[in-house]
């Protein structure tokens, strides 16, 4: 395995129009091929900023950021290719069905016919969709928007997967099945991006975690390093809650 860092993120900075502090302040981030790298911050801590730019979505006001060697300014498309992105708000045409959705959104990742139709079926069997598959999107139950979300940035098999809070509001029966398929996902060899406010949850799930608070990366590590790096905190969310405060974030 190369020891290049599968994203390498270096001293990006993006600030928005009106506002009097930056975004993203100088962040640099290193991230092996094959983790699951969790982003965890507060409101308005610059994880979505984060996600925004490495998907293409934003552009970034200075710095250099390679995604699989290539670069997000001069190979754009190549990057787009491999990845996926399961975002915070559900990403689906409430009046369609899931296999009118899934067919729409594997037509823009080049896929057809049987492979297609083949890929679909697989997802949605293993989100437990199947037997739903036909009905129309906005009878569905929160969890099941949820599960059907993940699937539509899975459906293209990416390298890199990126999700923005993929569990916010859903059932202890859904979240279980979507933290289990992804860490299926990554045994498969998919490098998985995540932000959540769930702390426990990123516990379980992440192998490495970067804090980010106020556009700034605070500290990186494995969870169970960070919670030993801070003297007399026994689990992430106590460390999180002292690095970056008790503070309301209302955004």
């Amino acid at each position: 395995m190369s020891s290049e860092p599968f994203i390498k993120i270096e001293n990006v900075s993006k600030s928005y129009k009106g506002s009097d502090s930056p975004a993203l302040n100088n962040i640099s981030l290193s991230i092996p091929a094959n983790e699951v790298f969790g982003l965890l911050g507060p409101n308005g801590a610059g994880k979505t900023t984060t996600i925004g730019i490495l998907c293409g979505f934003l552009k970034k006001d200075s710095g250099a950021i390679q995604i699989n060697g290539w670069s997000i300014d001069k190979q754009p498309n190549e990057i787009r290719k491999i990845i996926g992105l399961v975002p915070q708000d559900i990403a689906l045409y409430e009046t369609l069905t899931p296999v009118e959705n899934l067919r729409f959104l594997g037509n823009m990742y080049g896929l057809k016919g049987a492979k297609l139709n083949g890929r679909i079926n697989e997802c949605l069997t293993l989100m437990g969709l199947d037997k739903n598959k036909n009905r129309l999107i906005k009878t569905f139950s929160g969890g099941m928007k949820r599960r059907l979300n993940l699937v539509a940035g899975i459906l293209h098999e990416p390298k890199i997967l990126f999700l923005d809070e993929p569990t916010v509001g859903v059932d202890v029966q859904s979240r279980n099945v979507i933290l289990e398929h992804l860490k299926q996902l990554n045994k498969n060899g998919t490098t998985i991006i995540y932000t959540s406010h769930y702390m426990e949850e990123a516990e379980q799930l992440c192998s490495s975690i970067a804090i980010i608070d106020l556009g700034e990366i605070i500290i990186q590590g494995k969870p169970s390093e960070l919670v030993d790096h801070e003297k007399g905190h026994f689990n992430l969310e106590s460390v999180f809650l002292h690095l970056t405060g008790r503070k309301l974030r209302d955004n």
